[in-house]
């Protein structure tokens, strides 16, 4: 049994102090290496390499609470670079780590950051000439190879770990995270100590976390989602953490790491399930998994295969999930929490409770939260999760906190007699048909992505007669479509009548059109969590819009 006493504590870096007292030999992070191997890292030797790193930082004489931004995709230093900046004093600043060149220069200036750490990044050298003149840069064991970069081991060899426990206010800024926005600068959102602390341990007392738990990092530890559920989780709850190396070796980590808790995106969840009927037909595995004795064999085979099938709690947020997805997978067995938040209330507002499952609502407020609607459906959430507003953007945080402290989400909801919730839209999502009619696209494309065939899509419509959708198929989808495209548009005029029946008659599609052109987190289509950035996808095809709603087909194939 692993340890389930929560500690007392105000902080995470206060929980990171006991558990590196407690049991210093647990193994705490497991990163594997380009050879092939795997670096385990124990709660003591993350401590020690912290505190060494902590004590270069306290030589530089930066001011108190100085700005120390962070450049790397998932692996164990992020999380060991991340407790040093505490330890020192001083504000951790993430930055995605395939941000342009520009947008690194960008965030690095408006932060104010006094030193950046680079970690492992697939293109350096792209991103190298946005790093300000004269700005000291520190590299993680597994950065690109670049004489500029201060090295890991040098910096462990010439300090000594620093000594004692120091902590910081609860209430002082922990960390700024700026937001993958899609157009314009990214805002820059201030969450203390306290707020990150009150998000994780309250997540934790709604489940039986402890430190037998494995975690998987692979969503971006710079986003809000992976820094609570991961890094601030883990050092409350002592779970150990498993990185994955690359997307070719996901499988490959998952399998080592057989989590016990995980949380995915909805594109993550999909993409299994997609995977898992590439390989065996849809209809053979609803009717083998219908069979008593040979369904539940087959079911632990799936998720096995998946590694998966340790999963204790399974979670989905960061975008909207068909209720086709969730359902799937209770078939096998494996029950997959709805979670709600955004990065300024440390994504911590509304969680679904496996004991109360609804289909089609996310789920409760969290333990701590209030939540309302405005006059225009607005959700607004309240809790001590709430950030402590933008970086040097006063105007901004008023637009965004009410004067009695409620946040305003953005998202236009629903909430039930029960207190449960249902998302129906973003507000900037909504459009106006040409006759005047508003449409919420996000129910429209849940219906749309049920389809086994469809991996993404972004219904469109504004100053249109009616709204059209964008598909892009699946893997199966595009293997169909090369050898029998006629079918496979036959199907889709099929899956058509059945969501324009489903939907108001404003909200009807004119046409399905097959989208030959990869949207991906590289070319700009998607953010780092795998959303699709709508405003991009618009402006790439609203040229063509009107000639497909007018073309008489329903279902039409890009370039067609």
């Amino acid at each position: 049994m692993g340890d389930q006493v929560r500690l007392t504590v105000s902080s995470a870096l206060e929980a990171f102090y006991q558990r590196e007292a407690k049991h210093p030999e647990k193994i705490y992070l497991v990163q594997p290496l380009p050879d092939g191997q795997v670096e385990e890292i124990s709660w003591g030797q993350a401590g020690d390499q912290a505190r060494r790193v902590a004590a270069y930082l306290r030589s530089l004489d930066f001011p108190e609470h100085s700005h120390i931004a962070l450049v790397s995709k998932n692996c164990a230093h992020w999380i060991i670079a991340d407790l040093a900046i505490w330890m020192a004093g001083h504000v951790s600043v993430p930055l995605y780590p395939n941000l342009t060149a520009d947008s690194a220069r960008q965030i690095l200036e408006h932060s104010e950051a006094r030193a950046v750490f680079i970690g492992k990044l697939d293109d350096w050298q792209s991103m190298r000439p946005g790093m300000p003149p004269n700005l000291p840069m520190l590299g993680l064991p597994l950065a690109p190879e670049d004489p500029q970069l201060l090295s890991w081991q040098s910096l462990l060899q010439a300090n000594d770990p620093m000594q004692g426990e120091p902590l910081p206010d609860p209430e002082q800024l922990a960390t700024i995270i700026y937001t993958s926005g899609t157009t314009g600068m990214p805002k820059g959102v201030m969450l203390s100590f306290a707020s990150m602390y009150f998000s994780a341990n309250n997540c934790l007392r709604l489940f039986n976390i402890s430190d037998a738990d494995r975690l998987m990092s692979y969503l971006p530890l710079c986003h809000v989602a992976e820094r609570q559920f991961v890094e601030v989780a883990s050092l409350l709850a002592g779970e150990t953490v498993f990185f994955a190396d690359t997307l070719d070796s996901f499988q490959r980590d998952m399998q080592r790491a057989r989590p016990t808790v995980f949380f995915g995106v909805p594109r993550i969840w999909v993409k299994f399930h997609m995977g898992v009927i590439s390989k065996i037909p849809a209809a053979l595995l609803d009717k083998l998994l219908k069979i008593p004795v040979i369904g539940r064999l087959m079911a632990r085979k799936v998720l096995t295969g998946l590694g998966l099938d340790q999963i204790r709690y399974a979670v989905c947020g960061a975008a909207p999930v068909a209720d086709t997805t969730l359902a799937w997978y209770r078939r096998l067995g494996l029950s997959i929490a709805e979670v709600y938040g955004m990065t300024e209330n440390c994504g911590y507002s509304h969680l679904g409770r496996p004991s109360r499952v609804k289909p089609g609502w996310i789920g409760l407020p969290n333990p701590g939260v209030e939540s309302r609607l405005s006059a225009e459906g607005e959700l607004q959430v309240r809790s001590n999760a709430t950030m402590l507003g933008y970086f040097k953007e006063p105007e901004k945080t008023a637009e965004t906190l009410t004067e009695d402290g409620f946040l305003r989400t953005g998202d236009v909801g629903e909430i039930d007699n029960e207190g449960f919730l249902r998302l129906t839209g973003r507000i900037k999502d909504i459009f106006k048909t040409s006759k005047g009619k508003y449409v919420a696209p996000a129910p429209i494309e849940n219906l749309l992505a049920a389809h086994s065939r469809v991996e993404q899509v972004c219904v469109v419509g504004n100053n249109l007669g009616q709204p059209l959708a964008l598909v892009q198929l699946s893997e199966a989808g595009q293997q169909e479509a090369q050898s029998n495209r006629e079918q496979l548009s036959k199907d889709f005029s099929v899956l058509l009548d059945d969501v324009n029946a489903k939907v108001e008659r404003h909200e009807q599609l004119s046409c399905l059109v097959i989208v030959e052109d990869n949207w991906t987190i590289e070319n700009g289509f998607m953010t780092p969590t795998l959303k699709i950035k709508r405003n991009v996808v618009e402006a790439t095809y609203q040229d063509q819009f009107e000639l497909w709603s007018v073309s008489g087909h329903r279902v039409l194939w890009q370039g067609q």
